[in-house]
């Protein structure tokens, strides 16, 4: 590690903070219907779509209505992308002439997309058209990041409320985080890749010589547009198969940090405008905080990690200072590349600037238990806010029992069926991942699909199941995941990481706007200052230790004490 490595990684973050303040304050204004420089622009499309679709914003939802609605919305949105694969041939812009896809691909991938996962058992450049990259992936890329910022807002009208019996309206909500906050950013962050060197074309691929001479078909195709708004509302999907450790998804370390700063900026920003809605931005603070500690102590797991170099290669002779270089690409560095690592896979977005399955087993280990402890440090665009919330709710249940009074959050009492609500979603992620898990490799044909046996093969399996049920989309890419097993089973922890889990949150929302705020008293326990952050923190670590540890340790913590035996595996 170096000081300048720390160097830009601190700028990076910097940058990041600097524009979330005034853009969650922006976007709180967009939320609460205040005006905004762009609702000259904006307001009579917004008007226009809620006409057509007969919506009157002044109506709200009660939390089953609002959940409802977002269900039915999910459901065509996943029908329709379905429908789009399986008849890629006969769509236009295909200039790859590309069939199409298998049912149980065209599954995985619908319901990936859908769910803000992105998981990708296909490699974009050599399986998807133009039109489905455009017509269905970007298109779902918008709208799933817009569902996610939705729920985020359903869950915090529902603390800032008082006695109330409405979280909102869902199509409201989708539209204007649609309309003012995810195409605008889009529009310019795309501008800035293709100024960067990132192609915007409709052609299928271009030929060139090689310095060998000989001949080469490179694909090409809209790629700016979607890398975007993949990284801005936390997708992740590639375009080419090595996603943003392609050149053209990512050619230089400018673009590295534009794909950084934009996946963090939506998440980030979310804290701010849950603190302007609550009517206080200290509770905003104290989540931002407990998520920026997470991320720069596990940025710096793996960026030590990765320095180290691996001692199997040292002693084949690879010189031990240049770290770990196996699946890295060199113009971005061991910083960025590990502050990549950690975003990525903090949030739920799943780009990749470097081959996780080439990290060493620490540095692997760490990306999987950010995914695991449920993507909330920072997490998804609206995802991370709500799940850091559920966390929060747990940290005053505990404080409450240590004091013996009634927990409280922001004035609102945490009783019994909210504690209910609470425990079942989080029992969703280790249910989902340690269950798949577990069956998997108690399948021999399953465990075809490994590159590796022994731990890595395990980290593989468990990965990959952490990844569709946190509704991430990173891999490790050792796995081929492209047959049925677990193309359906994938898809299966996908739908239960990202509906499953939101369904009771709703409730919990539902529950708490509808009672009344309680006056503070010198009993209440502050949410807001160092000691809630400290407890906050240790809460989130010790029930991730909880459910996973048995399972890293039958993996990556193994893995790396045969390494430094000098043992493979």
């Amino acid at each position: 590690m170096t000081f300048f490595g720390w160097l830009q990684i601190a700028l990076v973050l910097a940058l990041v903070l600097v524009t979330a303040w005034p853009f969650g304050l922006y976007m709180a204004r967009v939320f609460q219907g205040e005006r905004t420089a762009l609702s000259t622009v904006v307001r009579p499309v917004e008007t226009f779509f809620y006409r057509a679709a007969g919506i009157k914003r002044e109506t709200e939802q009660s939390w089953l209505t609002y959940a409802l609605s977002m269900l039915a919305f999910n459901a065509a949105g996943f029908v329709l992308l379905y429908a789009i694969l399986r008849l890629q041939y006969y769509l236009p812009i295909n200039p790859q002439g590309f069939a199409g896809v298998p049912p149980d691909l065209a599954f995985n991938t619908a319901v990936s997309f859908v769910t803000n996962t992105n998981w990708q058992s296909y490699a974009g450049e050599t399986a998807m058209s133009h039109f489905v990259q455009m017509a269905g992936f970007t298109v779902q890329n918008f709208i799933s990041a817009a569902t996610g910022i939705a729920l985020a807002l359903a869950v915090s009208r529902g603390f800032a409320r008082s006695g109330a019996a409405a979280l909102g309206n869902f199509w409201v909500d989708l539209v204007r985080s649609t309309l003012y906050v995810l195409l605008p950013l889009s529009i310019v962050v795309a501008l800035m890749f293709a100024v960067l060197g990132v192609p915007q074309t409709l052609s299928g691929s271009i030929v060139v010589t090689t310095l060998e001479g000989v001949n080469q078909s490179i694909a090409l195709g809209p790629v700016a547009s979607q890398e975007a708004i993949k990284q801005l509302g936390t997708n992740g999907g590639g375009f080419f198969n090595v996603n943003a450790a392609h050149p053209f998804e990512n050619p230089s370390a400018w673009s590295n940090v534009l794909s950084i700063w934009s996946m963090l900026l939506v998440s980030a920003a979310l804290t701010f405008t849950f603190g302007r809605m609550v009517g206080n931005a200290r509770q905003g603070y104290a989540l931002l905080v407990v998520m920026g500690l997470y991320l720069i102590t596990a940025t710096a797991i793996v960026y030590w990690s990765e320095t180290q170099g691996n001692p199997l290669l040292t002693s084949a002779g690879v010189d031990a200072a240049a770290g770990n270089l196996e699946g890295k690409e060199l113009r971005f560095g061991h910083a960025l590349t590990a502050l990549y690592v950690v975003a990525t896979t903090g949030l739920s977005c799943g780009a990749v600037n470097a081959m996780h399955d080439s990290l060493t087993p620490l540095g692997g280990l760490v990306p999987m238990f950010m995914i695991q402890l449920g993507e909330i440090l920072p997490g998804g665009a609206g995802s991370g806010l709500y799940g850091m919330l559920v966390m929060a709710i747990v940290t005053v249940f505990v404080a409450g029992l240590m004091v013996g009074r009634t927990p409280e959050y922001l004035g609102k009492k945490i009783e019994a069926r909210e504690m209910k609500l609470v425990m079942l979603a989080l029992l969703v992620l280790p249910f989902t991942i340690l269950g798949f898990t577990a069956a998997t490799v108690m399948m021999p044909t399953a465990l075809e699909s490994l590159a590796n046996t022994g731990p890595h093969g395990l980290s593989e399996i468990l990965y990959a199941y952490s990844s569709a049920a946190g509704n991430n989309g990173s891999a490790f890419a050792g796995l081929n995941a492209n047959t049925p097993w677990f193309n359906t089973t994938l898809g299966i922890a996908m739908l239960f990481g990202r509906f499953a889990y939101v369904i009771p949150v709703l409730a919990v929302a539902g529950a708490v706007a509808a009672k009344r705020k309680a006056v503070a008293s010198s009993g209440t326990f502050p949410t807001d200052g160092a000691l809630f952050i400290g407890l906050l923190a240790g809460v989130i670590l010790i029930l991730g230790g909880l459910q996973y540890f048995p399972a890293l340790a039958l993996g990556p913590i193994v893995e790396h004490f045969l390494m430094h035996s000098g043992k493979t595996f």
